[in-house]
């Protein structure tokens, strides 16, 4: 296996540095992290060792006000502010301009003679020549959000706020090398340390943005309100690159997760010869399955379809009777980002019968029949061949036709289309249709998502709804992993790719392509003996909880 791998000599740490705001930028100098707070407009020296915090700029803070971008090379250093670059001594902290864009410069970089600049509104990392101005070359900018650098030796290493990703770009071509998902959002600058004792390189990323919090107000009857403060950290990013296996994996958690069901029906209905059947997690490229004990009531495992199911047995089930049975397991999970590109499935395998016997057709009241659901699968690819460039182009479809709103129920996907907003289901129905009539083999994935607030460990955490997402198959290659609406955060686009081919850490992988959850009496489905579901017969309750972070 060829892989590439950025580790830390000890179990990853945040940085919470005193008295700052909003962290913008972040560099390395002498054995110190600098970063520039933008509001307040301090240049920061922050100790890994300690978070000890001081002020190297305390006589110009006003200069650096609202400045972004941060690299230091020798004793200058760099800065991006509004439409401009400009550098200074470490002596006087007193700005001179490089160069000024006709958009806002974002982040900057420098190495030797070579100044590397991004605009987001341009697209394109801009290269100058440092000792006269000269632009040099430019380079696309992989993702749609505003960008920060850094570098090391030939690599040109990138954070997108947006797309809260790392890219790694060859630093003389702009090629992309691979990318990984980075386990915060509102990632806003990234440097590379290494400690003078081991010699071990980190990967510090700095992150920035607001959280709500429930403020006591002892000035309001009732006390308590919400609001929202800033939120700023930096935190070690954790990357293994499998180049033969073609994914990048990211830091991870080591996670307990619930899942029982509390039996409280609604009418009185007794059942003979019971079995309840819940889906398991599942083992995946990002997720590995530790430990799984029954909860409750024992439980007997099967297979169905190469997924992991539990069989809770009942002989008999009485209206009156109340149980609280389920599974709680035991997970380590990463981000992970899959590196396959157009051109690697420009010439993919045709589907083979079994897949398109099975994951073609309309099982799911996917309204595959109905006129507007064909016309709309024609629609939303036009002329593309390409199988990574059709499943492309039919999410960014149905993101232009979809807003998301929770609904009590899920309709089928022409009346989704037509209403125009979508819960995850409704958002992943809609996709399903016109993937499989585009001879896309697809299926859906859930179930749950852990809140995703790493740092609230070993506490009970609880999903307020239930999410599913779904995997697309590439012939030659295998399933890749698609989100359902997280990406449709832009009217009209351009919308990130963060979760196409790409899953953050907080997923649990359940029941790949199989119903989550089943009941059979005398081994016929329920639903074929009464007119009632799992919902009139038990209320679920599902528990997160974060044991710590994977070194």
């Amino acid at each position: 296996m060829t892989s590439s791998t950025v580790r830390t000599a000890k179990p990853p740490r945040t940085l919470r540095p005193f008295g700052v705001y909003a962290l913008h930028g972040l560099a390395t100098w002498q054995d110190k992290l600098i970063a520039l707070d933008y509001v307040r407009g301090y240049l920061l020296q922050i100790d890994p060792l300690n978070d000890n915090t001081i002020v190297l700029n305390p006589h110009h803070v006003e200069r650096f006000e609202s400045a972004t971008g941060l690299a230091v090379w020798e004793q200058t250093i760099w800065f991006t502010k509004e439409n401009s670059v400009y550098y200074c001594d470490t002596e006087t902290f007193l700005p001179r301009l490089f160069v000024t864009l006709p958009y806002a410069a974002d982040g900057v970089g420098v190495w030797n003679s070579t100044v590397y600049v991004t605009c987001q509104k341009l697209g394109y990392v801009l290269v100058y020549e440092r000792n006269t101005s000269r632009k040099i070359t430019q380079f696309a900018l992989p993702g749609v959000g505003e960008a920060n650098l850094t570098i090391r030796d030939e690599e040109l290493w990138l954070c997108d706020r947006i797309e809260q990703t790392v890219y790694c770009l060859d630093r003389a071509t702009g090629e992309l090398q691979f990318s990984v998902l980075t386990p915060f959002d509102n990632p806003t600058g990234l440097t590379f340390a290494t400690d003078p004792a081991s010699q071990q390189s980190t990967l510090y990323v700095a992150y920035a943005g607001e959280e709500a919090y429930i403020r006591d107000n002892p000035n309001e009857d009732p006390s308590h309100e919400l609001t929202f403060r800033d939120r700023t950290f930096i935190h070690p990013l954790s990357v293994h690159y499998n180049k033969q296996e073609r994914y990048a994996l990211s830091n991870g958690y080591l996670i307990e997760m619930s899942y029982l069901e509390e039996l409280l029906p609604l009418d009185a209905v007794d059942l003979e010869d019971l079995e309840w059947r819940i889906a398991l997690p599942a083992e995946t490229d990002r997720q590995k399955v530790c430990q799984v004990d029954a909860i409750g009531l024992p439980f007997t495992e099967e297979l169905k379809d190469g997924q992991r199911v539990a069989v809770f047995k009942f002989a008999s089930l009485k209206a009156n009777e109340r149980h609280i049975f389920g599974w709680k397991a035991v997970l380590e999970v990463r981000g992970i980002k899959y590196q396959l590109n157009f051109d690697d499935t420009y010439r993919a395998p045709e589907l083979s019968p079994e897949f398109q016997a099975r994951y073609l057709v309309d099982d799911d009241e996917l309204a595959m029949d109905k006129p507007v659901i064909q016309q709309a699968a024609r629609d939303a690819i036009g002329t593309e061949t390409n199988v990574l460039r059709k499943i492309l182009k039919i999410r960014n479809f149905v993101y232009d036709r979809l807003s998301y709103g929770i609904k009590p129920h899920i309709d089928t996907p022409d009346v989704v289309l037509e209403r125009g907003i979508g819960s995850c289901g409704e958002y992943v129905g809609l996709l399903l249709a016109l993937a499989r009539l585009n001879g896309i083999a697809c299926r859906t994935v859930g179930r749950y998502k852990c809140p995703p607030f790493a740092e609230r460990q070993n506490v009970p955490l609880e999903p307020d709804f239930n999410h599913v997402w779904l995997e697309f198959y590439v012939p030659g290659f295998g399933w890749l992993p698609m989100e359902s609406n997280p990406d449709d955060i832009v009217e009209g686009g351009p919308y990130p790719t963060r979760f196409f081919m790409g899953l953050p850490w907080y997923h649990a992988e359940i029941g790949k392509g199989i119903t989550f959850e089943s009941l059979r009496s005398k081994g016929i489905p329920l639903s074929d003996l009464l007119d009632i579901s799992v919902g009139d017969l038990a209320i679920n309750h599902i528990r997160f909880t974060i044991l710590g972070e994977l070194e």
